[in-house]
C-alpha cells in the first residue's frame, strides 16, 4: 500500500486558509492556465439571476390558447392592451437546448411584487386567478385540507411569490440554461423572454461568452467546482457558473465564423478557446479524454 501511495502522490501546496482540492500535475496546470488568463465572471459588469419563481405555476404559466381567452374577455381596448403587457413569454429550463431553445406556446403572468400593480386594473387577469380560490393563491402558508397556500411572503395574492427585482433584465438579450443538466446547455434568448427558476441567465448577453460557456473547457472547470450527481447530471447553480475565469477583451468576431442561427462548428469553437487559454496538446488531450 506504501509503494502505491508513493507512485501516484503529486505534491501540492497548501499555503492559504482557501478551500482546496487535490489535483494531478495537468489538472493543476490546466486550472492555472485558465485562472492565469481569465477573470471569474462575478467580478464582470454583468448579472447572474435565477428566473422567476411564481410559488403556482398552474396559475400563472398560461398557454397561449389561455392567454387570447383572457385577453378575449378584457373589456375594452386599453385593458386588453395592459394585459398584453402583462402576460409575457416565458422558457422553461426544460425548453433550452445546447445554442437554441424549444419555445413551448406558454406565458407567464407578470405581476412582480417590485412593479406594484393594481390587479383591479386587469379585471379579466383578476377573473382568471381568482378561479384557483383565493385561498390557494394567498401568500400565508397556510395549510387547508387538501393543499397549502403558496409560501409567506409579504407579497400579495396576485403577485408572483419572487419580488423579481431585477425584472428589467428580461427585457435585454440574455444567456440562459437550466439547472439540470448532462452537459453545458446555454442558449440566448432575446429580449422580453422570461425564464422560470430554476433555470438561469447571465445580462447582457454575448456570442464570445456563449461560446466558451458551452466549450469543453469551460464545462470541464466549472463541473469540477461541484458534485456529479447519478446519471451524470451536474446542477448548474450561479455560484458555480460565476467563479469561471473568462478573458477580457476578445475580439468580438472571435466565434462569429463559426456559429449563427445554426451551430456550424463545435469542434472549432473547442479549439479557438483552448488557444485561448494557452493549453498544450497535452492538456487538450486530457480535457478531450474527459
Amino acid at each position: 500500500m506504501s509503494d502505491f501511495v508513493r507512485q501516484e502522490s503529486y505534491p501540492c501546496a497548501f499555503t492559504s486558509n482557501e478551500s482546496w482540492v487535490i489535483l494531478s500535475p495537468i489538472e493543476q496546470s490546466i486550472k492555472r492556465k485558465i485562472e492565469a488568463v481569465g477573470v471569474p465572471l462575478k467580478d464582470w459588469d454583468i448579472s447572474i439571476n435565477y428566473g422567476i419563481k411564481t410559488g403556482f405555476n398552474d396559475a400563472f404559466i398560461v398557454s397561449g390558447a389561455k392567454r387570447d381567452e383572457i385577453l378575449a374577455n378584457c373589456k375594452t381596448d386599453d385593458e386588453r392592451k395592459r394585459s398584453a403587457e402583462l402576460i409575457r413569454p416565458i422558457l422553461r429550463g426544460r425548453d433550452i437546448k445546447r445554442y437554441s431553445y424549444e419555445y413551448a406556446d406558454l406565458y407567464l403572468i407578470a405581476t412582480f411584487p417590485s412593479k406594484h400593480y393594481d390587479i383591479d386594473d386587469y379585471p379579466a387577469v383578476k377573473d382568471y386567478l381568482l378561479s384557483f380560490g383565493m385561498e390557494r393563491l394567498e401568500q400565508t402558508g397556510k395549510k387547508y385540507k387538501g393543499f397549502s397556500a403558496r409560501k409567506k411572503t409579504n407579497n400579495k395574492w396576485f403577485e408572483t411569490q419572487d419580488s423579481i427585482s431585477y425584472w428589467d433584465e428580461f427585457n435585454k438579450p440574455k444567456i440562459v440554461w437550466g439547472n439540470l443538466n448532462l452537459s453545458a446547455t446555454y442558449t440566448l434568448a432575446p429580449a422580453g423572454m422570461m425564464i422560470n427558476a430554476p433555470a438561469t441567465m447571465i445580462v447582457p448577453a454575448s456570442e464570445n461568452l456563449l461560446c466558451i460557456l458551452n466549450s469543453k473547457l469551460a464545462d470541464y472547470y466549472i463541473r469540477n467546482l461541484g458534485v456529479t450527481r447519478n446519471g451524470g447530471y451536474f446542477e448548474y447553480k450561479p455560484m458555480f457558473i460565476e467563479q469561471l475565469p473568462v478573458p477580457k477583451n476578445i475580439d468580438e468576431n472571435l466565434f462569429s465564423e463559426f456559429t449563427g442561427k445554426e451551430l456550424q462548428n463545435e469542434k472549432e469553437i473547442d479549439r479557438k478557446v483552448y488557444e485561448l487559454y494557452k493549453l498544450t496538446n497535452e492538456e487538450i488531450e486530457f480535457i478531450e479524454q474527459k
